[in-house]
């Protein structure tokens, strides 16, 4: 079996996965995207109502700031055979005292690494929020805030970013940096993958 037709089976059990079913107050609907020859990879947090109900990720207004960070256009961030979107969890969470829950630890240990094992091409992987920074740059006293502002430390395969959420307008307003230094520098690394 070649290599993509393993990825297009791998991502059949992980849209048929119901591991987590108990815990998740709207249902299992696994949303991600991959294939053999994506070059960006995005680990965001989990999908939100709007996401788990489209099944498409990035589908509301934190994917609007996303794209307009990443300058590119809705077809080029959907493109499956270009960017990867592989979240910590997959499934809506459930929602908390403020905002969303944390998402299911058991995706990432389950699918994560058998997921990447076949994109082979990725070039930049953009982490997300803590919990994928966590996961991929490792444990870490530092903020997320420390941790974004120190992005020129870090492998220069990944990329830490805040959440695009329009519930982080404050964190932008504070740290005008990001948007001075940090998005810049995001683009110019995306237009290196995808050169008009």
């Amino acid at each position: 079996m070649s290599d993509s037709l393993e990825l297009v089976d791998l991502l059949a059990q992980i849209r048929a996965c119901d591991h987590c079913a108990p815990h998740l107050p709207l249902g299992p609907n696994p949303v991600v995207r991959a294939s053999t020859s994506a070059r960006l990879l995005i680990v965001g947090q989990a999908p939100g109502t709007r996401v788990h109900e489209t099944g498409i990720p990035w589908n509301d207004p934190s994917g609007e700031r996303l794209r307009d960070w990443l300058a590119i256009d809705h077809a080029t961030f959907y493109d499956e055979s270009l960017i990867a979107i592989v979240p910590m969890g997959f499934c809506y969470p459930g929602r908390g005292k403020s905002g969303d829950l944390p998402p299911r630890p058991e995706c990432a240990e389950l699918w994560h690494e058998k997921v990447l094992t076949h994109m082979p091409d990725v070039e930049l992987i953009l982490v997300i929020g803590r919990y994928a920074q966590d996961r991929y740059l490792g444990k870490s006293r530092a903020t997320l805030t420390e941790r974004v502002r120190n992005w020129r430390d870090v492998d220069p395969r990944y990329l830490p970013l805040p959440h695009p959420s329009p519930r982080n307008t404050l964190w932008l307003r504070r740290n005008p940096w990001f948007e001075d230094e940090v998005v810049p520098a995001l683009r110019a690394r995306v237009q290196a993958i995808f050169p008009d």
